[in-house]
């Protein structure tokens, strides 16, 4: 059924911000590997506070947001770490239907309505729309496979966002 047909729309609020390095999208690791041991914190908003109960137990988040500055795209693209025309939902692009992130983020510490994270590929001033604790016997399948990215998932360290999926 097209979304047309479906009726209805969605709203989401964001829960908070993101305040990171990276101030522009180029330049910004394209995935939090790449972003290793770079330092940035969550703001959440006081609202919402009472609801990070509990969080500071666990090393690693997932952090849902809002790629606010990605252009509105097609249903294929050339993802960063390829040079082949795929569909978007075969990737992680940033030019989605919905322009919905998420990020797997090592959680050093909590004060008060502050996280303080690292392993960041996501651009300061981000709208935060949800967290989630990382618990590998829920999020990790076992045996996976990779896809078009089998022989280029090595080298995503390096990979670096050059501005294609941008409204800039």
């Amino acid at each position: 059924m097209a979304a047309e047909e479906a009726g209805g729309s969605l709203t989401l609020t964001p829960i908070g911000i993101i305040h990171t390095p990276y101030t522009e999208p180029q330049g910004t690791p394209v995935q939090p590997a790449g972003g290793k041991d770079i330092e940035g914190r969550i703001e959440v908003f006081p609202a919402y506070a009472e609801g990070l109960t509990d969080l500071d137990g666990f090393s690693h988040i997932i952090v849902l947001f809002h790629f606010d500055r990605a252009a509105e795209g097609p249903l294929q693209c050339m993802p960063y770490m390829d040079d082949t025309v795929r569909g978007v939902f075969a990737t992680r692009s940033p030019r989605r239907p919905n322009p919905i992130g998420f990020s797997v983020v090592r959680l050093d510490r909590i004060e008060e309505n502050v996280l303080h994270i690292r392993d960041l590929d996501i651009l300061d001033g981000t709208p935060l729309l949800d967290i989630k604790p990382w618990v590998p016997p829920f999020d990790d399948p076992g045996e996976v496979r990779l896809g078009w990215l089998t022989e280029r998932a090595a080298r995503v360290e390096e990979a670096r966002d050059d501005g294609r999926f941008s409204r800039e």
